[in-house]
């Protein structure tokens, strides 16, 4: 029996060599995919454009609509007009395809649109005809994006 042991020949050692090459590259691109991985969903970013402004001819309120064009998904926790922020918690609404959203604060995932009808009245502003107005939204991670300038239609 230990002759036959002893006749057999083991593996050449450039054949192991290239295996073990090949281990080593195969484990090394599973490690770097799940690294990546990792990092792309740690690394997601807030970031809002604004898309448009609507004032009715009244100047009741003004419609504004924002999205998300960043990585990660957002919440929007408060809006600020010309510096000043609305205490009462009651100034502005969400509209998600002309429907109102509860609560107020509104997730935004990337790529989404929202409409905020805002009311100036609970920040203390009276808007008239030809008026400027900086609109400020803030983020629940209090990130502030803006101002956005736009004039009151005359």
């Amino acid at each position: 029996m230990r002759k036959f042991l002893r006749s057999r020949k083991a593996l050449s050692p450039v054949i192991a060599a290239i295996i073990l090459i090949a281990v080593t590259v195969a484990v090394s691109i599973a490690v770097a995919a799940w690294m990546g991985a990792l990092t792309i969903g740690f690394m997601g970013t807030e970031q809002i454009s604004f898309t448009g402004i609507y004032w009715p001819a009244s100047l009741s309120h003004v419609n504004m609509t924002i999205k998300n064009t960043g990585t990660a998904t957002l919440t929007v926790s408060s809006i600020k007009i010309n510096n000043l922020l609305n205490t009462t918690g009651t100034g502005w609404t969400c509209y998600s395809s002309n429907t109102a959203v509860t609560p107020r604060s509104r997730t935004l995932s990337a790529n989404e649109e929202m409409v905020i009808r805002i009311d100036p009245s609970k920040y203390s502003i009276t808007m008239h005809a030809g008026d400027n107005f900086a609109f400020l939204v803030i983020t629940a991670k209090n990130n502030p994006f803006g101002p956005y300038t736009a004039s009151a239609p005359s």
